[in-house]
């Protein structure tokens, strides 16, 4: 599935209503990092051993993704997000799928085969939720003239 698709079945408006598409993404995304956050959090210690990655690291990480999703869901709440803010949670997105990656591929903290798989496939749907906020970003662009 592209993005583009995925970004016409959440936008069922189609360009006229970017706004739509640029809040359910950040809602997708505040949704799907709270929930791996209140994961991390909650059993950190049980998926040290599984993951190979250390509790210590698992369970603020899963405090911050709680937080992260909370101030995710309030911006997708508002009519119109603001873009600047917008844009602020794509590079700071974008940052996070790039320091997953570097984690996986240098192997930080000796994560197993499924702690590995783990971390390059929440990278790879931070990347589809950056693609959906900039589709969201570019429908939602007032017209020009």
């Amino acid at each position: 599935m592209t993005a583009d698709h995925l970004a016409s079945t959440l936008d069922n408006t189609g360009a006229r209503d970017g706004e739509r598409l640029l809040r359910r993404s950040l809602r997708l995304d505040a949704a799907t990092s709270g929930a791996l956050g209140a994961v991390l959090a909650a059993g950190g210690a049980a998926l040290d051993g599984p993951l190979g990655i250390p509790a210590a690291v698992l369970v603020p990480v899963g405090g911050f993704l709680v937080l992260y999703g909370a101030a995710l869901w309030l911006l997708g709440s508002r009519p119109r997000p603001s873009r600047p803010a917008v844009r602020v949670v794509v590079a700071g997105n974008l940052v996070w799928a790039a320091a997953s990656v570097l984690a996986a591929v240098a192997g930080w903290w000796s994560p197993t085969t499924l702690g590995t798989v783990l971390v390059l496939a929440q990278a790879a749907a931070v990347v589809l939720l950056v693609e959906l906020q900039l589709a969201g970003l570019r429908r939602a662009r007032p017209p020009a003239g």
